[in-house]
């Protein structure tokens, strides 16, 4: 039996998913995928836990898309969760930088088992999309050419 409101959810946040999709992001949709990923992945991922705020839309999922696209050295994987639509692998996502409060949109970068990076929803809610953008090309720019 579906759930009427679990239909339109999916509906609603179905462009959100195909956005950074369509831009190269890997959705990880279970708690096993995150940790195949996170466990297995060597390099840099650029992780994205997307949400269906405006900022998200306005602000963190387009200011990723440009800074990866910007960079010069890119990192290899880019993924994402889905705050909200899979908590569970959300949840898994969060206990690999755990040292950092939740928080979506957030965008993490990931290199060789460790958080490198971490931009939080603070750093995002209120800021201009080239601010978004910047900031994080600017930690790509340090952590990948390491």
């Amino acid at each position: 039996m579906t759930n009427a409101y679990d239909d339109y959810m999916r509906g609603i946040v179905a462009p959100m998913r195909q956005e950074l999709v369509d831009a190269g992001f890997t959705q990880l949709l279970t708690p096993d995928d995150v940790v195949d990923h996170m466990q297995e992945s060597k390099g840099t991922s650029v992780i994205i836990i997307n949400s269906v705020c405006g900022c998200a839309a306005g602000l963190a999922r387009p200011a990723v898309i440009e800074a990866v696209n910007q960079v010069e050295v890119k990192p290899e994987h880019l993924v994402t969760v889905f705050a909200g639509q899979e908590k569970e692998a959300t949840a898994q996502m969060r206990m690999f930088f755990d040292e950092v409060p939740p928080s979506s949109p957030s965008i993490a970068v990931w290199k060789d088992g460790n958080l490198a990076y971490f931009i939080p929803r603070e750093q995002i809610e209120g800021q201009m999309m080239e601010q978004v953008r910047d900031h994080l090309v600017g930690a790509l720019e340090q952590v990948c050419s390491k």
